[in-house]
């Protein structure tokens, strides 16, 4: 190079120059775990989302008091049944056709849909408002991996609410009875029924609050929707069924969307439960009430799973 040429040259001044600092950066050589491990963080992440866990104490408040109440009703059931066995007799509860396990879904049903409508936007709404959704939609997760890890992980929450009233009431039956081991031999079918009526309404209930809250960024209006659904189905659908009666009658009370779950109950424990013991719906046969069921629960997850299939980028 001439000495004209470095001579055209800018100069750099102190003012330009740059220092490299080594902050520690490393290059990671962990495993790598890939889907499932993304899509058990998103379960998780939902079933602590659902029960408030890691958040303020506001976001604590409304599910377990949804949840205490429920189990609040499962020990007043159970000490009233062993009350009236101790002083009356072993099979006072069937005498005085007392509330039992076939009878605790029709009589907290409501409350339970009060509290998946309240905590299933919980879930979903956050993530598509705050545009979070494009972050989990990166590979290796997928829509599908998404939408499937938060049903589940609401599932599960909803399963465990479901369940743990009901086994607050068969504790509370079996030590309340004069004789409790033999109660409990006696009873031991209640288990399974109880696991599998739980399984149906959380399913159900699952299904239809995340697919209401598929559909909005406003938790708010996700639980406005969804509880005005099943409150205002029952009296209308009650009342048109009395009204016109027969088979059209039986029709239009199946879509008493808060009875559809209770139907199946009703069938697994091979009672009628007072709630759906004056719905014409309970007179049609078995088949239709459980394919009615399946209706309303494969349908609108499937609905729930285009709309995210949709979404992905």
């Amino acid at each position: 190079m001439t000495m004209q040429e470095k001579a055209a040259q800018p100069e750099v001044s102190a003012a330009h120059a740059g220092t490299v600092f080594d902050i520690g950066y490393q290059r990671y050589t962990g495993s790598r775990e890939g889907r499932n491990r993304a899509r058990l963080a998103v379960y998780k992440d939902g079933i602590r989302t659902a029960l408030g866990f890691g958040r303020g104490s506001r976001a604590k408040v409304l599910p377990w008091v949804f949840i205490g109440v429920l189990v609040a009703i499962a020990l007043v059931m159970a000490l009233v049944a062993g009350a009236a066995q101790r002083f009356v007799g072993a099979d006072a509860a069937e005498q005085l056709n007392l509330p039992s396990h076939s009878d605790y879904y029709g009589i907290a049903s409501i409350i339970f849909f009060v509290f998946a409508a309240v905590g299933a936007p919980e879930l979903l709404c956050p993530d598509r408002r705050d545009g979070v959704i494009n972050l989990y939609l990166v590979r290796p997760l997928t829509s599908s991996d998404y939408v499937i890890s938060r049903w589940g992980a609401f599932f599960t929450v909803t399963l465990m609410v479901a369940l743990l009233p009901q086994f607050v009431l068969l504790i509370g039956l079996i030590m309340g009875g004069p004789d409790p081991v033999q109660y409990a031999i006696d009873n031991w079918r209640d288990v399974p029924r109880i696991l599998g009526a739980g399984a149906a309404i959380a399913a159900y209930t699952t299904t239809l609050a995340l697919l209401a809250a598929a559909f909005t960024t406003r938790r708010a209006y996700a639980s406005v929707f969804l509880v005005g659904l099943f409150v205002i189905t029952t009296p209308f659908t009650t009342g048109m069924a009395a009204e016109i009666g027969g088979t059209v009658g039986q029709w239009i009370s199946m879509f008493n969307l808060s009875n559809i779950p209770v139907h199946v109950n009703d069938l697994i424990f091979g009672e009628v439960s007072d709630v759906t013991s004056v719905a014409p719906a309970r007179e049609l046969s078995a088949s239709i009430l459980v394919g009615w069921y399946f209706l309303w629960t494969v349908v609108p997850a499937g609905i729930l799973w285009i709309r995210y299939w949709r979404l992905a980028p």
